[in-house]
């Protein structure tokens, strides 16, 4: 092929402007490669700076980076004359292969990202989500990790997280404690209002702003019912829930208040 060309002709012809096209491929890629390298950094930085969880961003840099760095080589390879339109119909129809057959595995990503990104709760936080309660441990880019109060762990989707309410106890200050407490229509109702203040002015872990609340909220069948609704810390919550009823229960009966239960009488069949 070359036999019948002189040296000017195959340099003229072949050897500058191959040479010139391997030059100017190999300096889109190192240069290509550089910028990769800083967009990458940059936005591992900006995502650091947010605050989002470390899992999280190395995976998505990693992926950027692959990314951006496919579109240097497809770019470098154009330049040495090679139809690249081939190949990348051929990444697009793997891609949309290996996202058809990931599609769970892709929403519980998709699903993570959310989290991490308007984060609905964080770590330490005790929530209720996706079916499961307790406190979170963790939040990967696939699923998220609970910890309930009997000490299980459980592994929840991040995708059944997202797609139903989340509801996080945590995300206050202050919680508002609900409790019902039926006295017997014989009884006092002043004197047990009373008692019922009494309780609930001596805990010290009950907030005085907002002010409880203690009033009569039902005249139910068999019993009237106060509602007592104290405010108190988050993390105080169970413990002042748990010592109201007890404290409840023991001052009623000193005081020989009623608190009705139901009963059930039962009758012998009568001999015929």
């Amino acid at each position: 092929m070359f036999e019948n060309l002189d040296l000017n002709e195959l340099l003229q012809g072949y050897v500058i402007p191959w040479g010139t096209r391997i030059i100017f491929a190999l300096a889109i890629f190192y240069i290509g490669r550089t910028v990769v390298k800083v967009v990458a950094g940059w936005v591992d930085k900006f995502m650091r700076a947010r605050q989002m969880d470390e899992v999280l961003v190395k995976f998505l840099t990693s992926i950027l980076h692959w990314i951006l760095l496919l579109f240097v080589i497809i770019a470098a390879l154009s330049q040495l004359g090679i139809d690249t339109t081939s190949m990348v119909a051929l990444l697009g129809a793997a891609g949309l292969a290996i996202g058809l057959s990931l599609q769970s595995s892709l929403s519980n990503l998709a699903a993570g990202v959310l989290l991490i990104i308007f984060r609905p709760f964080t770590k330490g936080n005790f929530v209720e989500a996706g079916g499961a309660m307790g406190v979170v441990q963790s939040i990967s880019i696939f699923t998220t990790i609970l910890t309930t109060p009997d000490n299980k762990e459980v592994t929840v989707p991040n995708s059944a997280v997202i797609g139903n309410n989340i509801t996080n106890y945590s995300a206050r200050p202050t919680r508002r404690v609900d409790l019902v407490f039926g006295v017997s229509y014989g009884d006092d109702l002043r004197k047990a209002k009373k008692l019922l203040e009494d309780i609930i002015a001596a805990d010290e872990r009950i907030l005085l702003d907002p002010a409880p609340t203690i009033a009569v909220g039902e005249l139910a069948d068999s019993s009237v019912k106060f509602l007592v609704r104290p405010w108190v810390k988050s993390e105080d919550y169970w413990a002042v829930s748990w010592d109201t009823i007890e404290a409840v229960k023991l001052r009623f009966d000193e005081a020989g208040i009623t608190i009705p239960f139901p009963q059930m009488d039962v009758h012998s069949p009568t001999k015929a």
